[in-house]
């Protein structure tokens, strides 16, 4: 049976690949990576993405949290030169730069304290293969440095040895960032920008793939070992209509409460999340980020407002001249924020 790209079609009885149990290929990558791809940008996206498979070159894969950085990274892997070879992945801001320098490039025997033998880290193991560096704008600036060396010469060092050897590893970097916007901040080194930056692909959020929520959820169900894999229309109607803020986690996570919560029924509305029923993502919980001029009109008008409207007994609370007041008061008055006071 033929492998391709993971589309579950809406026809029952559709020939179904063996590794995924999803459908039959369409055209651009062609060897299975799971990838769903009914709507029309997830198609569009592989449809680039195939040229850029098959060449060595870095890859920097854009996309909001969740939304499938990874399994794209996976699919060039899958359908690239390297298939035989490993593929590995680390997420950069999840480890101190010294565990992570350590994890990227190894260390040799004594490096610190705990260092009892030679030990190679991903870049060799990935050698011939495929390194995913997640997360790739939060990498230690030192860190960039020694990346950057990495693909100017194909070489790496261990911490402790000052031996270098070469390796071949393909380098492909996920960010929710701009990295743009890093270089300008001086957060990211703009000639390893340069260097990465060869190719960009960019997933959508599922927001903007309607048409893949359904195969996306079936999939996941299916995944779940759910007694009939099934979800009533009012459950279908319920996933499509939510915004899915955390993308496609979000979205595998509710088809894992309504398995649960169904048992060996079909997934009805119900079974789902409490948000995904209302069809509004929760409020964002944590402090309201303000500038300091919205943080003084804000304390002004409340200020106010305690003393009745009274303007002599506001400046002399604020500790302001009335003049002054005044002034605010009517610059805050030009503005439409202002006016809700």
């Amino acid at each position: 049976m033929r492998q391709g790209i993971c589309v579950l079609p809406f026809e029952q009885g559709a020939r179904l690949c063996r590794i995924c149990r999803l459908g039959p290929p369409l055209p651009g990558l062609q060897r299975c990576s799971r990838v769903v791809a009914e709507s029309a940008a997830m198609r569009a996206l592989m449809l680039r993405a195939a040229p850029v498979a098959a060449s060595d070159a870095p890859v920097v894969i854009h996309g909001e949290s969740g939304a499938g950085k990874e399994v794209l990274a996976r699919a060039l892997h899958a359908n690239s030169p390297r298939r035989a070879r490993p593929f590995l992945a680390v997420n950069v801001a999840a480890l101190p730069a010294d565990l992570l320098e350590s994890e990227l490039f190894g260390h040799a025997k004594g490096a610190f304290t705990g260092a009892a033998a030679d030990t190679p880290g991903l870049f060799e193991a990935a050698d011939g293969g495929t390194l995913l560096l997640d997360e790739i704008a939060e990498m230690p600036p030192a860190l960039q440095a020694k990346l950057l060396r990495v693909l100017e010469n194909g070489e790496i060092r261990r911490a402790g040895n000052v031996r270098s050897f070469p390796v071949d590893v393909r380098i492909l970097c996920a960010t929710n960032q701009d990295l743009a916007a890093c270089v300008t901040a001086r957060r990211f080194r703009a000639d390893l920008y340069y260097r990465l930056h060869v190719f960009s692909l960019t997933v959508p959020p599922l927001r903007a793939r309607l048409e893949d929520i359904r195969p996306l959820s079936e999939m996941f169900l299916a995944q779940e070992g759910h007694a009939t894999g099934r979800f009533t229309r009012r459950a279908r109607r319920a996933l499509e209509r939510y915004p899915w803020p955390g993308n496609v986690r979000e979205l595998a996570n509710a088809v894992k409460h309504g398995a649960v919560l169904s048992g060996g029924a079909d997934v009805d509305v119900e079974h789902l999340p409490e948000a995904v029923v209302r069809g509004t993502a929760p409020a964002a919980t944590g402090p309201l980020l303000q500038t300091l001029a919205e943080v003084e009109r804000t304390h002004v008008l409340r200020v106010l407002e305690a003393c009745g409207g009274r303007h002599v007994d506001a400046a002399r609370i604020l500790g302001i001249g009335r003049a002054t007041l005044w002034r605010k008061l009517s610059r805050y008055r030009s503005t439409p924020a202002a006016r809700r006071p």
